[in-house]
């Protein structure tokens, strides 16, 4: 009986690792990014106000508007709503009650990206100067295990990210800002977009570069050194609501949208990639509505509401996830380990995983 009761656990121990595909994960944070736009395409009430646009009325119309909601945010984002929406999931749809929301009270930058990372809400960690985050985060963890040493890399926009994620501590690569890749080995490519980026346009000045930069240096990195773990963080749309250019925001959005789809098509043509790879899509807080939808932070209402999409191998293929429930951001960091096979623990408390996520 004890031989029966061997081979049967090996049995389910087999088909269970049989049915993990993935393998790796990519990390994509849009700062600031409203569920507004993400599920109902371009607002009217900002769109048609000539505070907040500078482009032409008939080309932003013929770019991003439609009298129906979902063919206005198809237009904004088409791969989200074309190939997510068919293949993976989306969710934080407020109208339908499924509600994503930051954990911490303070509905701003680092805080966000803290939670996330670290699947915990420190009540500390109050200001985007903060020093390096004492809390370990799941990048770090990943990190330590076996296969992945090296393998987990960040390209953020906005240089608080090193802190946040504490590459003083963990000596992970954290690429920010102003900062060539190094290595002995870099390509033609790697080469020329570290020159490049010191001859953009510093369009938010000092500590931010546009995210088309941190695009094309994360997948030049990918190409030639095929990390296992990628944190992409992206601050345009943050950017651009603070300077009221509501114009400018919808591109960053649409941009991003195509970044990602060139992202996807490039993983499923590698086969270091293809069919073992995840990608989860989230903000690190909302924004207001109205003419407060420049600004966040604890003052600001609905600043709190945020959003989570993924596609992948493990992830059933739900579409914009109509069910009625209350999501965090501090489980998204288990949710990452999780979908790698791991039970993220740290020096802190950490949130449970999403696990609609992961097939079951």
């Amino acid at each position: 009986m004890r031989t029966v009761f061997v081979i049967i656990s090996l049995f389910f121990i087999t088909n269970i690792f049989a049915q993990h595909k993935t393998k790796n994960v990519i990390l994509l944070s849009m700062d600031g990014y409203r569920w507004k736009e993400l599920f109902g395409g371009a607002d009217s009430a900002l769109l048609f106000n000539k505070k907040y646009t500078s482009q032409d009325s008939s080309w932003l119309m013929q770019k991003y508007w439609a009298a129906d909601a979902t063919k206005r945010r198809e237009k904004l984002m088409p791969f989200v709503w074309s190939e997510i929406a068919k293949h993976g999931q989306i969710y934080g749809n407020r109208d339908l009650g499924n509600l994503v929301n930051v954990k911490n009270k303070y509905w701003f930058s680092y805080p966000g990206r803290s939670e996330t990372f670290t699947g915990y809400y420190d009540s500390l960690v109050n200001s985007n100067e903060y020093p390096d985050n004492p809390n370990e985060n799941v990048l770090e963890f990943i990190n330590k295990q076996n296969g992945y040493n090296g393998k987990v890399v960040t390209f953020a926009s906005w240089d608080a990210v090193a802190r946040i994620i504490n590459r003083n501590r963990n000596g992970m690569l954290v690429n920010i800002y102003g900062e060539d890749v190094k290595g002995p080995n870099l390509t033609p490519l790697q080469k020329e977009l570290n020159l490049m980026q010191h001859n953009m346009p510093e369009v938010f000045g000092q500590g931010e570069r546009l995210d088309v930069m941190t695009y094309e240096m994360t997948k030049a990195y990918l190409m030639a050194s095929h990390p296992r773990v990628v944190y992409i963080d992206f601050g345009d749309n943050d950017e651009f609501a603070h300077g009221s250019k509501y114009d400018m925001y919808l591109d960053a959005a649409h941009k991003a949208d195509a970044m990602i789809a060139q992202l996807w098509d490039y993983l499923q043509q590698d086969d270091f990639y293809k069919d073992q790879t995840t990608i989860l899509i989230f903000p690190d807080h909302g924004r207001g509505y109205g003419d407060e939808w420049t600004s966040h932070g604890s003052k600001i209402a609905h600043a709190n509401e945020t959003y989570l999409i993924a596609i992948g191998p493990d992830t059933p293929a739900l579409g914009e996830v109509k069910t009625k429930e209350q999501i965090y951001q501090d489980q998204f960091a288990q949710t990452i380990a999780s979908l790698l096979g791991f039970h993220f623990t740290a020096n802190h408390p950490v949130g449970e995983p999403v696990k609609t996520v992961m097939a079951q």
